[in-house]
């Protein structure tokens, strides 16, 4: 469908995106946070380009050498959960010729998940040192996986959106995200301020799990009310960058509190790569 450097463009140009929109809660152009900056995540977009795409490679090990790349740039996680979405989707895109059989063929390479791409993800877990996964009685991250690393998203789907990608073929990312990304971009939003929308549009539409597992809930549950009168507000014939305001305020608040809507960041930083991929 594309040669290997093309792809590599779009992880680049995805990351880069998601990181400078001015998503409230996150690190951004705008403003730095969690102690990290948005220099981090630029470095960290050009390390896994390669990692991900190198040819022949399982999901597993795609997801353990981008790891591994980003720890060699970084000294903290900046896109572990990036990682696990793309990954699969990278091994997805060798095996079709066209946009329109990758969701499909996607399907099929999830499916296919063996316990050796379990070993190399717990493995790149572990490297990755990602806080708020919380501990599980039946495999967890700190052992040695026994089961498929689809199994393992099934064990996870409940407490992380992430993981239930893996089990709905990303539905969150192709009919919320990305619908919603080209809606704003065709409203006539700049890139940034439409991929501010689908996050805000993915953070309304469930919880984030982050959020779930470090503050609780019913903290969760606010944020998502918050976008959804941000998202409201849009749906009036209103162009969300006039909110920028408000938009700032939120997001000092968020990060004052220290609650960061991190996997909602993560589901945008695929929706993003999905956009590049079918514009190409």
């Amino acid at each position: 469908m594309l040669n290997r450097q093309a792809i590599q463009n779009c992880i680049i140009w995805a990351c880069e995106h998601e990181v400078l929109s001015p998503k409230p809660g996150n690190v951004n152009s705008i403003s730095d946070g969690h102690n990290m900056q948005a220099e981090d995540f630029i470095k960290s977009a050009h390390a896994i380009a390669p990692a991900l795409t190198t040819p022949g490679r399982s999901v597993g090990q795609r997801i353990l050498y981008a790891i591994q790349a980003t720890r060699e740039v970084v000294d903290c996680n900046t896109n572990l959960g990036i990682v696990l979405l793309l990954a699969p989707l990278c091994a997805a895109i060798e095996q079709c010729n066209t946009i329109e059989s990758l969701r499909g063929t996607l399907s099929s390479v999830l499916k296919a998940l063996t316990i050796d791409d379990a070993k190399c993800c717990f493995e790149a877990i572990q490297l990755a040192e990602a806080g708020g996964l919380g501990k599980v009685e039946q495999h967890d991250i700190n052992s040695i996986p026994t089961i498929t690393l689809l199994e393992a998203m099934e064990q996870a789907k409940s407490r992380d959106s992430i993981a239930a990608q893996y089990l709905n073929n990303y539905r969150e990312i192709f009919d919320v995200g990305l619908v919603n990304l080209t809606l704003a971009i065709n409203s006539g939003e700049s890139i940034e301020w439409a991929t501010t929308f689908a996050y805000l549009y993915l953070l309304s539409s469930s919880f984030d799990t982050l959020i779930c597992r470090k503050q609780g809930e019913e903290t969760a549950k606010a944020i998502s009310y918050k976008a959804k009168q941000f998202v409201d507000s849009v749906n009036k014939n209103n162009m969300l960058s006039s909110f920028s305001t408000e938009l700032s305020v939120w997001d000092k608040e968020l990060k004052r509190n220290a609650i960061n809507p991190g996997t909602t960041a993560d589901l945008t930083a695929a929706t993003l790569f999905l956009y590049a991929l079918s514009s190409k």
